[in-house]
């Protein structure tokens, strides 16, 4: 039994299984409640799923988390359809205006985290680390030319970061990430995105 390997389960079936949770089912049910157009629109659940999938693929634009799941038959049957980067857009801008909802549901995971791990939470380990945004942050249009009036991303700013591993250290444009993390589980306790 121990030079046996256990396959890891697909991403599409833990995304159908975390969609079923109460936690993020009562999250659904919530932000179903704050829609007010007539406009039927792409299912909630279905959102919610290309965001997890965007996630839990490390996928960093809609552009390409939409195109896998287009592509990915078991993905689509998980989430129950295929969105478009735009509706994928929009949502992620009504969980920004909804961001309550969203706490209370990290709130509830995090609670059953600790009831199913009595450890969750007890050593914590405390770092930040770079956000490179996929923006351009360069401040002229061009060489020698005039400044950028508009950035892409108007969020995000110009940082330091040091030296790892390969990567040199220097500027970059984006955010920084402070996290609290379970150091025996690794899972995330806290966090805070901030510009630089």
């Amino acid at each position: 039994m121990s030079g046996q390997r256990i396959a890891r389960q697909s991403v599409a079936n833990e995304l159908a299984g975390l969609l079923d949770s109460p936690e993020i089912a009562s999250l659904i049910a919530e932000l179903e409640a704050t829609r007010w157009t007539g406009r039927k629109g792409y299912p909630i659940r279905c959102l919610v799923g290309a965001c997890l999938a965007k996630s839990l693929y490390a996928i960093p634009t809609w552009t390409r988390t939409v195109a896998l799941i287009a592509e990915h038959d078991a993905l689509r049957q998980a989430l129950g359809g295929s969105p478009s980067v735009y509706a994928c857009y929009r949502f992620a801008a009504k969980l920004r205006q909804h961001k309550p909802l969203l706490d209370a549901c990290l709130d509830r995971i995090a609670a059953s985290l600790r009831a199913e791990l009595p450890g969750y939470g007890r050593d914590v380990a405390i770092d930040a680390s770079d956000l490179p945004a996929f923006a351009n942050g360069q401040r002229y249009l061009s060489k020698n030319g005039p400044e950028r009036e508009h950035f892409s991303d108007p969020d995000a700013s110009w940082g330091h970061r040091s030296a790892i591993s390969t990567r040199k250290g220097g500027g970059f444009y984006g955010f920084k990430v402070h996290a609290a993390v379970c150091a025996r589980t690794d899972l995330p306790l806290a966090w805070q995105v901030l510009a630089l």
